[in-house]
């Protein structure tokens, strides 16, 4: 059954409540008035943290692995979802989309579903629901089944769909109050995000207003509401320099008696751009995005930048990757493949890429130690394997752990062992003559000195 179908047979019990709430939906989004207060992504730190970690998630290749034991870990090509994971989602999105669509759903709604569309006979496919019309359920009350589950309620044009908790991949965000369902950045730092949605609206009024500030207009007598209105519409268009003439481009005429005083504001003095760099370096920590990725290189390097991209991937990535890995691997493989070894993978090694020469060295080294193949380390290089690449070669003077030390056990052992040499009669006999040739040639020669 389809999703269309799946939408005209939903249950008739969530009918009611879900058009209410789609009508609810509507009426909010037409009058503008959203909880967070405003379009987030128009801030612009919050769409830079918004960019890293979604392009980030849409960097790593996501593929099936087997463990073997006894024989480590090998990429499951043959299995009907690695095709799925690592290449093509659905039919018009690319792993790369997918994924940075899911993450970025993730991190700016609090939640991030789609749903398995899986029949046993087709090609498996996943496809992206918009969390916005989803409303999720903890059926306790047993209404549904006989056990109590999670449900989906997706509402779409041609109605509604529930399904189980086993046919969607939810994704949630580190926020969340009850473990079912995420609260996004967005939400739990609204005033932060809006002070630097009104930050950055203030400026385009002051450049709309030529980068002058208010002015005070004085005059004496009394000018009708249509007058004063008007003058003030010419000394506007004057200091904003809609008015373009020749001889009065920055010249602002005031007529005889009036007098135009600026108010003059500095944004130096009142401390715009810290206050701006602080609000966006606590937005940028919300999400645990670093400040040289969002554009703040104060305190940055080329060896500390280093640092913090694996600073990034260890502290704020890798909780992510890991849920999408535990996610996918309960929803995606069966209780066997689980047994046999089966799981779901990210490549977080694409992260981490070093200049050629830093890779040579590494790989050499691991070929030298007995880690890797001279293929294997050619195949990282995307090179063709060669004959007789296949084995594990290294240093000669290396040893087996359990040998360490062996040698000067085995020459201790031996010395403590040796029995004591016997006694030789005749070797001491010529020891004394050698002894009494000698004395004799001693006294000769002292006699004959003498």
């Amino acid at each position: 059954m389809n999703i269309i179908d799946r939408a005209r047979a939903g249950w008739a019990a969530f009918r009611g409540k879900s058009a209410e709430q789609m009508t609810m939906d509507q009426l909010v989004s037409f009058l503008g008035i959203h909880s967070n207060g405003g379009p987030a992504m128009s801030e612009a730190t919050y769409f830079a943290c918004q960019k890293v970690l979604s392009e980030a998630v849409g960097k790593l290749p996501l593929k099936i692995q087997q463990y073997r034991d006894g024989q480590g870990i090998r990429v499951a090509r043959e299995h009907r979802y690695y095709r799925t994971l690592n290449e093509r989602p659905n039919r018009y999105m690319t792993a790369s989309v997918f994924w940075s669509t899911m993450e970025l759903c993730r991190n700016h709604y609090g939640n991030a579903y789609a749903w398995i569309d899986d029949d046993g006979k087709n090609p498996p496919q996943l496809w992206p629901m918009d969390p916005r019309q989803v409303r999720v359920y903890y059926d306790n009350a047993l209404l549904l089944k006989d056990q109590p589950d999670l449900y989906y309620q997706y509402s779409t044009p041609a109605g509604v769909i529930v399904l189980g908790s086993e046919e969607v991949l939810h994704f949630k965000s580190h926020n969340t109050l009850d473990g079912l369902v995420g609260v996004s950045v967005r939400e739990q730092l609204a005033s932060t995000i809006q002070g630097g949605i009104k930050a950055q609206k203030m400026l385009n009024r002051m450049t709309d207003s030529g980068m002058t500030a208010k002015a005070v207009l004085q005059y004496t007598g009394s000018l009708n509401d249509d007058s004063v209105k008007k003058l003030k519409e010419q000394v506007e268009a004057y200091m904003k320099g809609d008015i373009n003439e020749k001889d009065s481009k920055n010249v602002v005429p005031i007529p005889v008696g009036f007098s135009l005083t600026p108010l003059n504001l500095k944004l130096a003095d009142s401390q715009f751009l810290e206050l701006r760099q602080f609000n966006a370096l606590q937005i940028a920590s919300a999400f645990g995005v670093k400040p040289y990725q969002v554009g703040d290189y104060t305190k940055s390097s080329y060896a500390s930048a280093e640092a913090q991209q694996l600073s990034f991937l260890v502290d704020t990535l890798l909780y992510n990757v890991k849920q999408y890995e535990e996610e996918v691997g309960y929803k995606l493989l069966t209780d066997s493949e689980e047994a046999a070894g089966y799981h779901a993978k990210f490549n977080t090694g694409v992260l981490l890429r070093a200049d050629q020469k830093t890779q040579i060295d590494t790989l050499s080294t691991a070929v030298s130690n007995f880690l890797l193949t001279p293929n294997e380390a050619r195949e990282k290089l995307d090179l063709p394997a060669k004959e007789g690449g296949d084995r594990l070669l290294g240093n000669g003077a290396s040893i087996p752990v359990e040998f360490t030390g062996v040698q000067y056990l085995k020459q201790a052992n031996q010395a403590q062992q040796a029995p004591p040499a016997a006694p030789d009669p005749e070797k001491e006999r010529e020891e004394e003559k050698a002894w009494l040739k000698e004395t004799l040639r001693e006294l000769l020669a002292e006699r004959s000195l003498a």
